[in-house]
């Protein structure tokens, strides 16, 4: 443990020093003042990521697991309607989701807050690669047990809420924290439809402000403050939770 975090120390004080000599190479000139004076801009738009993150992840968890109980049902329409639904929100980008779903759809339908419409299409988006990791989880549950809960007399609902979702959740709960840190950066493409997270807001200060840099550095480790504790959520839950 010890020696991987100095490794670790290493390995960044290494790429801080080569960014360094680069930044140098080209004579960059600092504006460190010029920037500071939009910290509060900035701010709120890194408390504004932070909860419309936390809003999507609830609701990604929620939608994931229904499109995911609905691959495994046996109505075959309901199933075959959950399987387009993953597949086509897999199969494109999240941009033009956010474009056709703002522009398009939540027109439609009046809704003009950009932040819930973003917060939904995001869940949308998010709920898809939920769905394909809780899936994974449940197909790794062995046919005996479905078999012992019948013999049991449970119920198809008791089975799923006591035998089979626990051990699923439990297995892929590291590729859900995985899945989180990307929500968090996804969250990020909020701003073309006009939500002022943080890195719209960071382009505002940067514009304002007349520099580079000293915003996108800033932004940069921002993210990094909120992706970097999930990563190591996420291996700490797979190396304590490993299928052997």
């Amino acid at each position: 443990m010890l020696w991987s975090v100095v490794l670790g120390g290493l390995v960044l004080l290494a790429l801080a020093l080569g960014c360094w000599q680069v930044l140098a190479a080209l004579r960059y000139h600092w504006n460190w003042p010029g920037i500071w004076e939009y910290r509060e801009l900035m701010g709120r738009g890194w408390l504004l990521t932070i909860g419309i993150s936390a809003a999507a992840l609830v609701g990604t968890v929620v939608l994931g697991l229904l499109l995911a109980i609905g691959q495994q049902v046996r109505e075959p329409v309901l199933r075959t309607v959950c399987r387009m639904i993953v597949e086509i929100i897999r199969g494109t980008p999240l941009l033009t989701q956010l474009l056709l779903g703002y522009y398009v759809v939540a027109s439609a339908f009046h809704l003009n807050d950009k932040i819930t419409a973003g917060i939904v299409l995001l869940v949308v988006f998010e709920s898809a690669y939920m769905a394909e990791i809780l899936r994974g989880g449940v197909a790794s549950i062995e046919r005996g047990q479905w078999d012992a809960a019948k013999a049991l007399g449970l119920s198809r609902w008791q089975t799923w809420r006591w035998i089979i979702l626990p051990q699923a959740l439990r297995r892929v709960l590291p590729g859900m924290a995985g899945q989180s840190a990307s929500l968090v950066k996804d969250s990020s493409l909020l701003s073309v439809i006009g939500v002022m997270e943080f890195a719209k807001q960071t382009d505002v200060a940067v514009s304002t402000a007349s520099v580079s840099l000293e915003g996108y550095i800033p932004m940069a480790i921002g993210y990094l403050a909120l992706t970097l504790p999930l990563s190591y959520l996420a291996r700490r839950l797979e190396r304590r939770w490993r299928i052997l």
